[in-house]
């Protein structure tokens, strides 16, 4: 029986990549969405991938949402936690709303992911999770103190549930993207995208498909060593 998988943000951009990667790996992805009913039902169409609609920043929808796909698909063995929003502003123009918004959902929905399979992968002695960080988690960016400390802590949250898994067969790292091509980093001004791909020494924007590629690697029954890490997949932008 094929292992299930669930894509948090998986039927777009990173997320959408990611489902289908797993998906090509032989797993029973579920992905779940927040917005665009209509997106995500193209998105179920074309590849295949049931979708599953509940907000990440809301505990109770997590565990019911988990409960729905375990009842469709079975036990939940990968919990890839992608889903994110961007809320940009300085702090003098950040609001309390713009602030917790992207705690919450950025953060706040990996703990309500997690809490949510962690348990069960435990007791089975199997379980994969990878969290998406991100570059402006390690670097930190201007206009993005709500999302950096968000993605930072994630690379923290990481590190120690991993503590939590290694002994019972789990593993917990995370892909820390650089700027990919897409929806969200389409936005950004081109003028200001021009001066972000002249820091990039690979340079060019990077492909959500190969972002898609390492979280598969760190989902494969063969990465059972890696636990604790944040892959970096930024085209060298950041080095550390």
């Amino acid at each position: 029986m094929a292992r299930v998988a669930i894509v948090t943000g998986g039927t777009r951009g990173i997320g959408e990549a990611i489902s289908i990667a797993l998906r090509d790996m032989g797993l029973t992805v579920a992905a779940n969405y927040m917005g665009n009913d209509e997106r995500a039902k193209a998105f179920t169409d074309r590849t295949g991938i049931r979708s599953y609609k509940w907000d990440v920043s809301d505990f109770e929808a997590c565990q019911q949402g988990v409960c729905q796909v375990e009842s469709d698909l079975g036990p939940v063995d990968v919990l890839v936690n992608n889903a994110g929003i961007t809320r940009d502003a300085t702090m003098k123009r950040m609001d309390h709303q713009k602030w917790q918004d992207v705690i919450d959902t950025n953060l706040g929905g990996c703990f309500n992911m997690a809490k949510a399979v962690f348990e069960g992968m435990t007791g089975r002695g199997y379980g994969r999770v990878v969290n998406i960080g991100s570059i402006n988690g390690q670097a930190g960016q201007y206009g993005q103190v709500n999302y950096a400390a968000a993605k930072s802590g994630i690379h923290g949250f990481t590190k120690a549930l991993a503590q939590e898994g290694a002994k019972f067969g789990v593993t917990v790292n995370a892909i820390a993207p650089g700027y990919i091509d897409t929806d969200m980093v389409a936005a950004v001004p081109d003028e200001v995208l021009q001066k972000i791909v002249a820091r990039i020494p690979v340079g060019r924007l990077g492909r959500a498909d190969e972002i898609a590629r390492g979280v598969a690697f760190l989902c494969d029954d063969n990465a059972g060593f890696v636990t604790g890490s944040t892959l970096s997949i930024n085209g060298g932008q950041h080095m550390y």
